[in-house]
């Protein structure tokens, strides 16, 4: 038997659901069929207070997340933690970006160094190439 989290007041488990499939991008209409039952017995079940272990078990299949997770599913709770991930993420982006801006900061840096030389290297040999001419004059 499962149990749920203990906490203010039970919560019904349909809104746990919904909510999941909502999360997961699922249509009332995908669901009822991966299900294969209609769609008013999704919205039923949407609605109830309880499910039973065999039609959770596939919920949970459908849904990609275990039994326990429908039934301690917590949306603040989620939500907090959706957040946090997303500000860590942003934090490794930044870090890999300003990595990627120096790296690419540094490549077109050694680009235009290495045409400088070039051009000093042209413009030599323009100005040995005038000096021979003036040489045999």
């Amino acid at each position: 038997m499962l149990k749920e989290k203990k906490g203010v007041g039970k919560i019904h488990i349909g809104p746990k659901i919904r909510r999941l499939r909502q999360i997961k991008g699922i249509s009332q209409k995908a669901f009822a069929s991966e299900l294969q039952i209609t769609q008013q017995a999704v919205s039923k079940i949407e609605q109830s207070e309880i499910v039973n272990e065999e039609t959770l078990g596939k919920i949970a299949e459908i849904l990609g997340v275990s039994m326990e997770a429908i039934v301690n599913f917590d949306d603040d709770a989620s939500f907090n933690n959706f957040i946090n991930t997303n500000e860590v993420i942003n934090q490794r982006c930044d870090v890999t970006n300003h990595y990627q801006s120096i790296e690419k900061i540094t490549e077109l840096y050694e680009r235009l160094l290495k045409s400088e030389i070039e051009k000093n290297q042209l413009l030599k040999d323009i100005a040995d190439l005038k000096d021979n001419s003036n040489n045999r004059k």
